[in-house]
């Protein structure tokens, strides 16, 4: 009886489908392996699209266009995120200017609003996602708070005017839920996550 010969399957490998360094810190911070690589997507909401929706689907045409990017490597699988922010039906995404930095930090002064990361690992032939929510509150905010905190240049370039993990956690009065959400990637839902696909080649522990 012949012996069965072994087959050498393909080391299973994650991209990281951004140019964040948010969240490449966040990967490195739990220990994960990973390459990385910026996608070009088109970030505008469909007409009567809800905020869920639109930030699900971003998240997995990032990640499709990640794996596009690999072309198609047998054993990559592609990890796409993206996160906004919502208060009162309103989706916060990055401020055009002062004006509309000043209009956002008074509609979340001294208010909760809801921040939304949705996650998407894709593979060559299986896609698997997550969607986490994190309520902030803010402190009551004065122009001259708002004012200084929009010269120091951080608010320009993020989801909701500011970054919890930078000076926008001055802003902050508490929050409920995941704080690596806020920051842009939910670790405790992205564990599950990965550990699915990539289980003991993701983590050697």
């Amino acid at each position: 009886m012949s012996e069965a010969k072994s087959v050498n399957k393909p080391r299973n490998r994650l991209l990281l489908a951004s140019a964040s360094p948010r969240r490449a810190q966040l990967l490195m911070q739990i220990g994960v392996p990973f390459s990385s690589a910026a996608t070009d997507v088109e970030e505008v909401r469909g007409i009567g699209e809800s905020a869920i929706d639109y930030v699900k689907r971003l998240a997995e045409e990032k990640a499709r266009a990640g794996l596009a990017i690999a072309g198609g490597e047998p054993g990559l699988w592609s990890l796409g995120a993206d996160t906004m922010g919502v208060a009162d039906g309103e989706i916060l995404e990055k401020p055009r200017d002062f004006t509309d930095f000043a209009r956002m930090m008074r509609l979340l002064s001294g208010n909760e609003h809801t921040v939304m990361t949705a996650i998407c690992l894709c593979g060559s032939s299986d896609i698997h996602s997550r969607l986490v929510e994190t309520r902030v509150r803010f402190r009551a905010l004065d122009r001259r708070l708002i004012e200084s905190y929009w010269e120091t240049g951080e608010p320009a370039d993020k989801a909701g005017g500011y970054g919890i993990q930078g000076m926008g956690a001055l802003l902050v009065e508490s929050i409920s839920g995941s704080y690596s959400n806020v920051v842009g990637l939910p670790l405790e839902a992205l564990v599950v996550l990965v550990s699915v696909p990539l289980l003991l080649v993701v983590w050697p522990l």
